[in-house]
């Protein structure tokens, strides 16, 4: 039986070169728009963005209640059959996918050194790590809840998280501090490579693990974040149709982006630190500490670990293959989105 090639669309240094300087326009306008309006005007978007109670747009102002009704819908190749099942997937290893979000996805962002200085330059990343990862897994699984793709639930939430990004952009430049040899905050370079962290590369540690997959539900995984990333505004000449090209998105990405630095290390070491807080007392916290450093070595190897700062702990570090699977493991990592 003839074995299926997949095609494979060519990324090259120079796409990613005109993404790294292009945000997201249509959201990056709206904000702008509000912000003519003053530092009232924003203040009362943000504190509308920032909770996920109330999703609609009703009582915001006009250009961000317009945005949404522009944008508020699938793109024309998304297939709900494949979303479907691609959540179904996920609930299915919910456990083990939290536990790979937390110690695999998110340092791996980190290693993206001109990316991760918005994060670095964000006090709060730094400050209250534990609650910001609380709030942004939040919506991480609520975007892998089927029931919440009927109606808007899902996509008001991830258009709110969508206006995030272009407030982030639109701070940074007015803070004085961004230097644009980084690129553009939040650029398209640096949000699809973090939409692959939460596909790909989830799909990569759980192989790691030895979490038995077919190659159908790794591929139906990866359209339903796909998609998801549509709606957040990754451009769709930059979105890998399949796990080929998803995988050479990712090489090309990381020999460009990726690179020690002292935003990354910081924030390996902030999001530690947030997993021994929330294990409980002082033992349990370095022990929770500890194994999450270790599994965090186990996803990246020791090169990546060791540009990230990633403590070595050699016993821990036996322990994963076994502790890894233990339910009560995946309650201390925190779950996570940009």
């Amino acid at each position: 039986m003839a074995i299926a090639i997949k095609t494979t669309r060519a990324f090259s240094n120079d796409l990613l070169s005109a993404h790294r300087l292009l945000g997201d326009p249509p959201a990056d306008a709206a904000i702008v728009a509000v912000a003519a309006g003053g530092r009232d005007a924003v203040g009362a978007l943000m504190r509308w963005l920032s909770t996920a109670d109330d999703l609609s747009p009703a009582t915001q102002p006009t250009v961000i209640q317009q945005f949404f009704a522009d944008y508020a819908h699938l793109p024309a190749w998304a297939d709900p059959k494949r979303m479907q099942r691609g959540m179904t997937f996920f609930q299915k290893h919910m456990g083990v996918i939290g536990l790979t979000l937390g110690t695999y996805s998110l340092p791996y962002t980190y290693l993206g050194a001109n990316g991760v200085q918005l994060l670095w330059l964000t006090e709060r990343i730094r400050t209250d790590t534990a609650r910001r990862l609380q709030e942004t897994g939040d919506w991480v699984f609520a975007v892998n809840n089927p029931k919440n793709w009927v109606g808007t639930t899902a996509i008001y939430y991830t258009l709110k998280i969508r206006l995030i990004h272009a407030a982030a952009r639109w701070f940074a430049h007015q803070s004085g501090r961004w230097d644009d040899v980084w690129g553009v905050p939040v650029c398209q370079e640096d949000m699809v490579g973090t939409i692959g962290s939460f596909s790909y590369i989830v799909l990569r540690g759980l192989r790691k693990m030895g979490i038995a997959m077919t190659e159908q539900e790794e591929e139906d995984y990866l359209h339903h974040i796909n998609v998801v990333g549509y709606v957040n505004g990754v451009m769709e000449d930059l979105t890998p149709l399949n796990l080929r090209e998803a995988f050479h998105l990712d090489k090309l990405i990381v020999s460009r982006q990726f690179r020690p630095s002292e935003a990354g290390r910081g924030l390996t070491k902030a999001l530690l630190d947030a997993i021994g807080t929330l294990a409980g007392p002082s033992g349990n916290a370095e022990s929770a500490r500890n194994l999450a450093a270790a599994q965090m070595r186990f996803f990246l190897g020791n090169d990546h670990a060791n540009d990230l700062g990633i403590p070595d702990v050699p016993a821990e570090t036996r322990l994963m293959r076994v502790v890894s699977r233990l339910p009560i493991f995946p309650k201390l990592i925190p779950t996570i989105a940009p």
